[in-house]
């Protein structure tokens, strides 16, 4: 009981947005007038001496100017949303999952690796996170029925992608908008350097990551007692993702044939993202255009969006929905799922205020100067720290990546050190905040969607982040020093 009261009070991950917006608003009056001499990004045209404080109507409109910042994943993530509630009123899900957890019965643990490594992947190469929302509803009611908790769940999902992330290689949305960022200033990134030290710490962070969830799905899955989820926590998965184990659900030939067409569905976002172009792989070239006008390779989430709509509509007519039911079925998924739009708007929001008042360029410039004089070490160290604290703030990974390497891969270059494992440090950084960070949509939006607190999640990878940027900062130094 006195749990469940602790519960009650904790902050919900809106009021936690809304307070980080005041503190940066805050924090910009404080700082108004204050000058410095940044370093032009890679494109740009104007340069910034000041940081400007935030106005009345700056920190009230940040939020709607979130949204025009984020349009493309708040429609996808809508449309979404329709999709998955179509495919869940015809049953095929649920009478999926208890086939898929029967057949598995005794090896339900198998599925963590497996999926950590292909989501982890995907992360490594093509920057795989937003699209990872779909997942978490999925795969919380399938791991919950295997006998694990929610934590499980999300853990599968975002370490998974995350540390791929973390360990980017050939991901255009880092370490390629780097290179790119590097070449802006007359720096030639050496491509190699940048896929060996990526690729060492996306093979070790994955590793680590798949222990770190298995030794806590086993410990839950042999008493359910152990699991940190709260009592009020515990109360709505019971109520949102267990179903009553008596009863048997038929796994019927339509339920197959919608089961092919939703994994088609998937199958097609994963290769429609991937940047075959950087690879010289022209196979997509042209006659997979014929949907979206854009070929395979060169999707975005507009281009998605339309796919799962139509994609909705297919499914709805094999199972023999009216138009009625259709509509009805997808405007109220779409309803379910607004509170991640929501999240992800007002995310959003952090970032446009802090490029509004410069003061993304403002510590990034301080900081820089900082760092000038110490020893390879520190330096890495302390780039790694700056990251850590520039990705909170600055959650958009190419984002970052236009306004910082410039500066710090610059100054790398400057004292003789490697501008290569500064984009990695780039990466790394940006990729292991970006598990935890409040201003990240992805995170708010995948907790929402298990029913996971922040506070929950902070607690669960508490010791977790401390290993993971240990491991990355001892596999940066060496390769700081030996490159």
């Amino acid at each position: 009981m006195k749990k469940e009261k602790k519960e009650k009070k904790s902050l919900s991950s809106f009021s936690i947005l809304f307070l980080i917006l005041f503190a940066l608003t805050a924090v910009s009056w404080l700082l108004s007038g204050q000058t410095f001499t940044p370093t032009i990004p890679a494109g740009g045209t104007e340069e910034v001496s000041k940081v400007v404080g935030a106005k009345l109507s700056d920190f009230v409109m940040s939020p709607f100017n979130g949204f025009g910042d984020a349009i493309d994943i708040c429609v996808f993530i809508l449309v979404l949303g329709g999709f998955l509630n179509i495919v869940t009123k015809t049953g095929t899900l649920e009478a999926g999952i208890q086939h898929i957890v029967k057949k598995l019965k005794g090896n339900e643990l198998i599925i963590i690796p497996i999926l950590m490594i292909l989501f982890s992947i995907g992360g490594s190469t093509y920057g795989m996170a937003e699209e990872t929302i779909p997942f978490y509803a999925l795969l919380t009611a399938a791991m919950v029925a295997s006998g694990f908790d929610t934590i499980v769940a999300v853990g599968t999902v975002m370490l998974g992608a995350g540390s791929g992330v973390i360990g980017s290689t050939v991901n255009p949305f880092s370490t390629g908008v780097a290179m790119d960022a590097l070449r802006g200033i007359d720096i030639k990134p050496n491509t190699g350097i940048v896929l060996l030290v990526g690729a060492v710490i996306w093979i070790t962070t994955t590793a680590f990551c798949i222990i770190c969830v298995m030794r806590y799905a086993k410990k839950v899955k042999a008493d359910k007692g152990s699991t940190i989820l709260s009592l009020q926590e515990q109360k709505v998965m019971n109520e949102q993702f267990s179903k009553d184990e008596g009863e048997e659900l038929v796994f019927t030939k339509k339920h197959k044939v919608i089961l092919y067409l939703f994994a088609l569905c998937f199958l097609v976002m994963i290769v429609s993202l991937i940047p075959w172009g950087s690879f010289n792989i022209t196979i997509f070239n042209g006659w997979t255009s014929f949907l979206t006008g854009q070929s395979f390779g060169d999707w975005y989430f507009g281009d998605l969006a339309m796919w799962f709509f139509i994609m909705s509509l297919v499914i709805g007519i094999v199972y023999g929905f009216s138009e009625k039911e259709i509509i009805t079925n997808f405007i109220d998924g779409s309803k379910d799922i607004l509170s991640v739009v929501l999240i992800i708007v007002v995310a959003r929001g952090a970032s446009v205020l802090m490029a509004t008042t410069h003061l993304d360029l403002f510590i990034l410039d301080k900081a820089a100067n900082s760092l000038q004089g110490f020893s390879p070490v520190f330096f890495v160290i302390g780039s790694y720290l700056l990251y850590l604290f520039l990705s909170f703030l600055i959650p958009s990974t190419s984002g970052l990546a236009y306004i910082s390497i410039p500066v710090m891969g610059g100054l790398a270059h400057s004292i003789g050190l490697s501008p290569d494992v500064m984009i990695i440090i780039f990466s790394s950084g940006c990729g292991l905040i970006n598990l935890i960070t409040p201003t990240s949509g992805v995170v708010m939006g995948g907790l929402e969607i298990s029913h996971v607190n922040y506070s929950t999640w902070i607690k669960f990878m508490a010791k977790p982040i401390v290993i993971i940027g240990v491991m990355n900062l001892v596999v940066l130094i060496v390769s700081m020093l030996l490159v």
